[in-house]
């Protein structure tokens, strides 16, 4: 084995133990529900380790005409019956509000990581590829709860219990079945780990990368329709998805030779304990009943086994699946909030950058060294400078969007990395280059500087922004949803209702980003 394959291994080895320790940590914020449906669900799964073996034990009764010890065995079996079908539901009943939770903690904790990461990591990410992620890894989550406590604890309970009793009657049995259970069980997790995870993770990468190119090109479907892009971006999503199928064909083809090999396997085993049963039968160490159990068993450890083949599967496919979200969630801050940090306290809005080097990541040469800037409270500033000389920049260290390399930006004398973000931009009113809208009414775009604001608040800071009027004269007024971005206004309109959500903000610092 190369050095590459050693780095391999370890790499799958690495990602299944942060997805399960991931999915554990879970578990354990609604720890009796996890007990509850992982115990019902073993409990369930044993009542099958022993029905087999009281249907042998009719057979035998009725060789010997017994009537009541066959009638006995098949109160046993159906006692065994009812309580798998009850403690099944009760299994089942306890996953859904499990998972759900589950679902529900993975999705609202991933928005919230990303709303948190840097800005430098939402420069470098597509969005639609982040929304991926995590709507990809909120159903994977489902597809693990259900492999590990459905599906994978019933199948080793089977086995494991279908062993010991063959084994505790004829230990011979028991050897051959163990043992061939266990070389499919190593077959299987080998062609997952060692075949099918390479492959899927790349399949993943590029399903990811599908998303990210359709999110890029309809989000920006303003200025594909501009440059009569059209057939560009067709071009693009049709390379990628070739791209994408080709690895994906491969992924499948995959699973197909594996599934294959498995079931020549379980054939292989299938005629070894029936060929060491017949044996015993014909040393009369079996009665006809013996081997009804006998085959029993096998038939049912056999569906149980070939579903292990497909739950290691699906408990990798899934494992590769949440991997993206799992990063998501363990993704450092780029600008964490320092220990101890307090809410700022703005009362006039002076501005000091005191000796302040900052030079951007992968940037040699520092975009600003030695600034010293002061501005007094209460004064209307104006930046000047060439494109790409740092006007964006300032007010961006001015939000500590960034962190200096050294000095210290104030704010009426408090340093801002001291200080908590939310506290910080909540005295930073700011209009950036490109008005950003959600895909809400304009009266929920202008509320957004400041939440619990009264629609006539929301119309004073619009008539201060010269906004009013034109919000007046759309079919809804200031219910009109703006469309993706705000797609739907133009320009200048998107601007002037960003002006007016900065002026219902009254921060104590006001910033105009090119907002002309």
């Amino acid at each position: 084995m190369t050095d590459h394959d050693d780095a391999d291994a370890r790499l799958r080895a690495s990602v299944l133990r942060k997805v399960l320790a991931f999915t554990f940590r879970l578990w354990r914020r609604t720890p009796l529900l996890a007990v509850a449906c992982a115990g019902t669900m073993l409990l369930a799964t044993l009542t099958e380790v022993f029905a087999p073996l009281y249907a042998g034990r009719i057979i035998d009764a009725a060789g010997r005409g017994d009537v009541g010890a066959a009638w006995a065995a098949f109160a046993v079996i159906t006692a065994l019956g009812a309580a798998m079908v009850v403690l099944r539901h009760l299994g089942w009943w306890a996953i859904t509000p499990l998972t759900l939770k589950m679902m529900q903690d993975v999705t609202q904790e991933g928005f919230a990581r990303v709303q948190r990461l840097s800005t430098d990591w939402h420069a470098n990410a597509f969005s639609g590829s982040t929304v991926r992620r995590i709507t990809r890894g909120m159903w994977a989550l489902d597809t693990l709860n259900d492999v590990l406590l459905l599906s994978l604890l019933p199948s080793l309970t089977v086995l494991a219990g279908t062993v010991v009793l063959l084994a505790l009657h004829w230990p011979i049995l028991g050897l051959v079945m163990g043992v061939g259970a266990i070389a499919y069980i190593a077959l299987t997790v080998g062609l997952a780990t060692q075949v099918l995870a390479p492959t899927a993770r790349l399949s993943n990468q590029w399903d990811t990368r599908i998303g990210g190119v359709l999110a890029d090109a309809i989000g920006a479907n303003a200025v594909v329709k501009a440059f009569g892009g059209e057939a560009r971006e067709e071009a693009l999503l049709a390379k990628t998805v070739a791209k994408w199928r080709k690895r994906t064909h491969r992924t499948w083809m995959a699973f197909t030779w594996a599934g294959s090999g498995q079931i020549a396997l379980l054939w292989l085993i299938r005629l070894a304990v029936t060929g060491v049963a017949l044996w015993l039968w014909m040393r009369g160490q079996a009665s006809a009943g013996d081997m009804a159990y006998v085959i029993t068993s096998y038939l049912v450890l056999n569906g149980y086994l070939r579903d292990i083949g497909m739950h290691i599967h699906q408990l990798q496919r899934s494992v590769n699946e949440m991997e993206e979200l799992v990063q998501l969630h363990q993704e450092p801050l780029g600008v964490p909030d320092q220990t101890g940090a307090q809410p700022i306290q703005v009362r006039h809005g002076a501005i000091r950058f005191d000796d302040v080097t900052f030079h951007y990541a992968g940037q040699e040469r520092p975009l600003f060294r030695n600034l010293d800037v002061a501005i007094p409270a209460g004064q209307r500033v104006g930046l000047v400078g060439r494109s790409g000389s740092g006007k964006t920049s300032f007010v961006k260290l001015v939000q500590r969007l960034y962190d200096v390399d050294d000095g210290r930006v104030m704010i009426d004398g408090q340093d801002v990395a001291h200080a908590t973000q939310a506290s910080l931009r909540r005295q930073v009113a700011i209009v950036p280059q490109e008005p950003i809208l959600f895909h809400r009414s304009i009266a929920d775009n202008i509320g957004y500087g400041r939440p619990g604001a009264t629609a006539e608040d929301i119309e004073r800071a619009a008539r201060l922004a010269n906004a009013h009027d034109f919000i007046a004269r759309l079919p809804k007024g200031y219910q009109t949803l703006v469309g993706e971005r705000g797609v739907k206004l133009s320009g200048g309109e998107r601007q002037r209702v960003a002006i007016a959500r900065a002026f219902l903000a009254d921060a104590p610092i006001l910033i105009l980003d090119e907002a002309t």
